[in-house]
């Protein structure tokens, strides 16, 4: 993976911005330029009874307030010599600037600081992120607020392509993790999840029967389809991990028991309502995990 032009944004509404902090950590790791993005949105400043140029002007004064204040915010890290611009924009939603703003700077990466929270964590997690994860072309790193060790990371990969994930991403995927790993000096390490189906759907007596058959073949499937994809690249076989249970409660388990930074997953934007409501894996893995998630697409032509 490229690293030259990171897009940073940095939240309004949040005092902690852990998406800057793991940006500066990866400009003092490789020496990248770091883009700082600030949107801002304030309804009554859009429509008020001031007339239209009294608010542009209102609008200008708060914009160059922000961003005087946002680039004073890190000038200690501009006299350290890291290369740092910043900027505040203007938009209703905020996800269409940062995607219009990372498309005009044709970034490499692009990070955003992850605030989970409440009892139904896809619902109330930001609108935003769940937006980049759909529509960002460019990989997306989510940043958890949680101590950064910068030591271990780890893929998730799908060799049988239950997901419906292109059979060209999972390779994606491992080149750019294995990339990462050289820029950043991270372990890495690979894991595929598999789970039959339960047996409790099994309604036909005849295909209960061969359930047992069914779990054997399958998990045989799962292991020469992984075995497969591992031994095209040089990865150690201790590196490689076979895992039970479906992917959304299997992988979280992984990250906590080995203590891993960033999870590096593949997801695919279907973008239909559906989407919307149940998520598909890396959004559903996303909610359980309390490290850092960088997200990639499959290339257009994959």
């Amino acid at each position: 993976m490229k690293l030259e032009r990171l897009l940073v944004i940095i939240d309004p509404d949040q005092d902690q911005q852990p998406a800057l902090q793991r940006a500066l950590w990866l400009a003092r790791q490789s020496g990248v330029r770091l883009h700082l993005l600030q949107v801002d949105y304030h309804p009554r400043l859009e429509n008020g009874l001031l007339d239209g140029h009294m608010l542009k002007r209102a609008r200008e004064a708060l914009l160059q307030q922000r961003q005087d204040s946002l680039h004073a915010s890190v000038a200690e890290f501009i006299d350290e010599g890291l290369q740092i611009d910043v900027e505040v924009r203007w938009h209703k939603h905020r996800h269409e600037a940062i995607l219009a703003r990372a498309a005009e700077l044709q970034v490499d990466l692009l990070l955003k600081s992850a605030h989970p929270g409440g009892m139904l964590r896809r619902l109330l997690f930001s609108d935003t992120c769940w937006q980049l994860i759909r529509h960002c072309p460019m990989p997306l790193w989510l940043v958890h607020d949680m101590h950064w060790r910068g030591q271990r990371m780890c893929t998730a990969l799908d060799p049988l392509h239950s997901a419906d994930k292109p059979a060209a991403l999972d390779h994606k995927l491992i080149r750019e993790s294995q990339a990462l790993q050289m820029q950043l000096g991270l372990q890495g390490d690979y894991v595929h999840a598999l789970a039959p189906m339960p047996h409790s759907l099994l309604f036909d007596a005849e295909v209960a029967q061969a359930y047992d058959d069914y779990v054997t073949r399958s998990a045989q499937a799962h292991r020469q389809a992984f075995d497969t994809l591992i031994g095209q690249y040089p990865i150690a076989a201790e590196r490689a991990h076979l895992l039970d249970g479906f992917a959304e409660d299997a992988i979280p388990h992984f990250v906590h028991k080995h203590n891993i930074d960033l999870l590096v997953m593949g997801a695919i934007a279907r973008g239909q309502l559906d989407s919307l409501l149940i998520g598909h894996t890396a959004e559903r893995v996303l909610e359980r995990v309390e490290c850092d998630l960088l997200v990639l697409k499959a290339d257009d032509k994959g």
